[in-house]
């Protein structure tokens, strides 16, 4: 159970406790454009690759948005049912029904989270509100990788309760990282679900078996490893005992993202995306400065910059109401993605600031406090 008395923790650990880490997540969606179908092809290459540069935007969320984090796991371990049947409940308010909302926010609503943003992409398709549904593509696309990580689905989600600490950033993070370029797998082609919520709850069930395994597989490299988990030979032994089942796990990954685009779209009525469509194209690989946090700010601010690919140089300015410009922060980003750039205030008086982001010719604005 992750309740609210260390939610602070949480969030501090958010980065670390990432489903599959920026590489994974990147990936799984990345092979996605090749498992929809042809009638499809209008997505490809540019809302594809915003969802899939865009994969890990639900993580970044997590340390502005308190009610982010409970969306990206279900300790589904936690419920009797699932204990005694494998099941539980599967509409969110039969859960809370039976159990409060209390009890559901903190094991998680992984599940009811990927079917909401089902919905939320199926109404944009249906709207052809093209931009949009790619920002709700990607973040479907973080939340069905979550539950295709078998940490996500359980209450040992870091190895506490069997004294293997820490080993959810060890397997999804480093290991994944480090084996990446061994993680290569063919696409599935997309089919229609006739049940979303069942759908998602199947491949819960499904990965959950895996709990075990990625424990196990940790016993193991540390016990090889002379307990040395963060050597070599720690690394090779975790990826020997678990890396063919960590492919299968990210291979259906895309699949069942691919599926339930794929679905949002047929239940949509087959909109199609025609090239005269420039303005949404464009606009959707534009930069984009999110919400500066803490808003208020007293010692440091931090700008969440989303740069598009392929990836550009830009900058921070920092003006008074007034119109004075107050510093200026210049950056060259190596790849596209999200980046929090951190910036000390110094000795400016407390009131409210405009920061603007200028990539080429695009500018974006935000406005926010400083107080004392």
């Amino acid at each position: 159970m992750r309740n609210t008395l260390y939610t602070v923790s949480l969030v501090l650990l958010c980065l670390v406790l990432s489903s599959w880490g920026a590489t994974g997540h990147k990936k799984i969606s990345q092979n996605v454009a090749a498992c929809l179908p042809a009638e499809m092809s209008f997505l490809k290459p540019v809302w594809t690759s915003f969802v899939a540069n865009h994969a890990s935007d639900a993580d970044s969320r997590k340390s502005q948005d308190p009610n982010e984090s409970p969306r990206h796991y279900i300790d589904i371990d936690n419920y009797p049912e699932f204990v005694l049947s494998g099941h539980i409940p599967q509409t969110y308010d039969s859960v809370v029904a039976q159990f409060g909302a209390g009890f559901v926010t903190d094991q998680g609503t992984l599940p009811w989270a990927t079917m909401i943003t089902f919905d939320s992409l199926k109404n944009c398709f249906q709207r052809r509100d093209w931009n949009r549904s790619a920002i709700f593509a990607a973040d479907l696309g973080h939340y069905v990788g979550d539950g295709h990580m078998p940490l996500h689905i359980t209450k040992n989600y870091n190895g506490q309760l069997t004294n293997q600490k820490d080993i959810h950033s060890r397997y999804e993070s480093t290991m994944v990282g480090k084996y990446e370029a061994q993680i290569v797998y063919p696409a599935d082609p997309a089919h229609y679900v006739q049940d979303v919520g069942g759908y998602v709850f199947n491949y819960l069930y499904y990965d959950y078996k895996y709990v075990d395994s990625v424990l196990l597989a940790d016993t193991y490299a540390t016990t090889l490893a002379g307990g040395s988990t963060g050597s070599t030979a720690y690394y090779q032994a975790l990826w020997a005992k678990s890396g063919n089942f960590t492919i299968l796990m990210m291979r259906n990954a895309s699949a069942s993202l691919a599926d339930l685009i794929y679905t949002a779209w047929v239940q949509a009525g087959k909109p199609m995306m025609y090239p005269n469509a420039v303005d949404d194209r464009k606009t959707m690989n534009q930069p984009s400065l999110l919400e500066i946090y803490p808003n208020p700010a007293k010692d440091v601010a931090w700008f969440p910059v989303v740069m598009p690919d392929p990836a550009s140089a830009f900058s921070l300015e920092i003006y008074d109401l007034g119109g004075n410009l107050k510093d200026t922060i210049i950056r060259k980003t190596a790849s596209a993605g999200m980046q929090k750039i951190s910036w000390k205030i110094g000795n400016l008086v407390p009131g409210t600031y405009v920061c603007v982001l200028k990539s080429g010719s695009y500018q974006a604005v935000r406005n926010f406090i400083v107080s004392r």
